[in-house]
């Protein structure tokens, strides 16, 4: 859901991963043999605590893959990449797409394509969960963005559409 991985996201990228995109998907996505089970909050650890505590609530809970799966024969699991073409295929009602620009979210049950949330955007910003607020032709829907700052964080934006997308084919 998107009120849960964005803020994860958002506040990773300049703390943990030094607004470094290929190192962030190297970690998220390349290094994982199969995939997420769930994102924790242990990629927050070198963000400051008030950032940290607005975030998770104070909440501590570990990232957990899905290394350990057995498949339904007894054979090792084998990742399955997820892309434009195996999307439809596979039982996920979100997906999160690292773009340069920032993250595109994607509500599957609604279109192929989403807006983009800007890297700069405040991760304690609260983003709606309904799948329909996720259009292409419209900004992120920012359910409401915080004003304060704490210490040593980045600037912040609100949440912005960004670069304008292709329409969602239907």
């Amino acid at each position: 859901m998107p009120s849960h991985h964005l803020p994860l996201l958002l506040a990773a990228f300049p703390w943990r991963f030094a607004r470094d995109l290929h190192a962030k998907k190297r970690e998220l996505i390349d290094d994982v043999a199969v995939g997420w089970d769930e994102l924790g909050t242990d990629l927050l650890d070198d963000a400051p605590p008030p950032l940290v505590a607005a975030v998770t609530g104070g909440e501590h809970r570990p990232s957990r893959t899905l290394d350990l799966l057995i498949a339904p024969d007894g054979s090792p699991p084998v990742r399955v990449t997820v892309t434009d073409e195996t999307a439809d295929e596979q039982d996920m009602p979100w997906r999160y797409v690292l773009r340069q620009e920032g993250i595109e979210v994607i509500s599957l049950l609604h279109e192929d394509i989403g807006p983009p949330v800007d890297w700069a955007t405040d991760p304690r910003t609260v983003f709606s969960d309904h799948p329909a607020h996720w259009s292409s032709a419209a900004p992120a829907p920012a359910i409401r963005v915080s004003r304060s700052t704490p210490p040593g964080a980045p600037a912040a934006s609100p949440a912005t559409a960004g670069t304008p997308r292709p329409a969602a084919r239907r």
